[in-house]
């Protein structure tokens, strides 16, 4: 599907939750669709075989690419927000990395957000940043063969705990700084976190075109489709464009009403 020029995917964790989550890859390809992302779908980090299967079969009858993929996150709905912060779940990230690219070999995803985790009070921030660099670049070399890129995700502040990336420019830091020698690692642009860090996101398109590898759009406040909130979109299309952003973007929204009636903003 497309977009003002863009090719345009679809969130399945997000859109047509009104149907099992293996049916929605089905539904994504009936509206259009030729490529979906996904949170990461499993409760564990590293899913069984039969688990693991049914996604890719499920991938496969519909007809869609899997072009974005999370990392496992923790427990998300008991408000965690990755692990990567955490030294004593390095384990259960690695095998998680394993995982992912297994996924990435038989479907060629190419995208995949690791969240960066929260900071814990009682322990040193400065390692705990160091901690999560560390699984940032052990992701990356996982998948540099793969040509997947590692994504860093600012989120919203009051939704997401501690979590430490807030704007662009914490992620924009991070690249220009411990990653500056990892080709595969950039920004994923997220307009819904980044307007409700009070950050304007048109000026933030231009300012940070040359380090996102993805973006993903709701509105806000709300997090719904585009249209339903208070963002310019025109303007953040424009923006992206004029910038050198050339993809990919991805819908990644909680729908107002059903799905089938929130893609009426999309505009070939």
């Amino acid at each position: 599907m497309q977009h003002l020029g863009y090719d345009l995917s679809a969130n399945v964790s997000l859109l047509w939750t009104e149907h099992d989550y293996l049916d929605r890859f089905a539904a994504a390809a009936d509206a259009g669709f030729g490529a979906v992302e996904t949170w990461w779908p499993f409760p564990a980090a590293e899913p069984s075989a039969a688990q693991e299967s049914e996604l890719l079969r499920a991938i496969e009858a519909a007809g869609v690419r899997l072009r974005g993929l999370n990392f496992f996150a923790g427990d998300m709905p008991a408000g965690e927000r990755g692990i990567a912060m955490d030294a004593a779940r390095r384990t259960e990230l690695i095998a998680n990395v394993a995982a992912v690219r297994r996924i990435a070999e038989a479907t060629g995803c190419d995208r995949f957000n690791l969240l960066y985790g929260q900071l814990a009070d009682d322990e040193d921030p400065t390692a705990q940043h160091a901690t999560a660099q560390e699984a940032v670049t052990i992701a990356a070399a996982a998948l540099a063969d793969q040509g997947g890129v590692v994504l860093i995700e600012p989120l919203a502040a009051g939704l997401n705990g501690a979590y430490p990336l807030r704007t662009h420019e914490d992620v924009i830091a991070l690249l220009d700084g411990p990653f500056a020698g990892v080709g595969n690692v950039g920004l994923l642009f997220d307009t819904f976190h980044l307007a409700m860090n009070g950050v304007d996101v048109v000026a933030a398109a231009v300012r940070s075109a040359a380090h996102i590898a993805h973006v993903q759009i709701a509105d806000a406040p709300g997090r719904g489709e585009p249209g339903s909130g208070d963002l310019a979109w025109d303007e953040v299309f424009t923006a992206l464009r004029v910038a050198g952003f050339a993809g990919p973007v991805a819908a990644e929204y909680r729908p107002t009403g059903s799905t089938a009636d929130s893609l009426a903003w999309v505009r070939p």
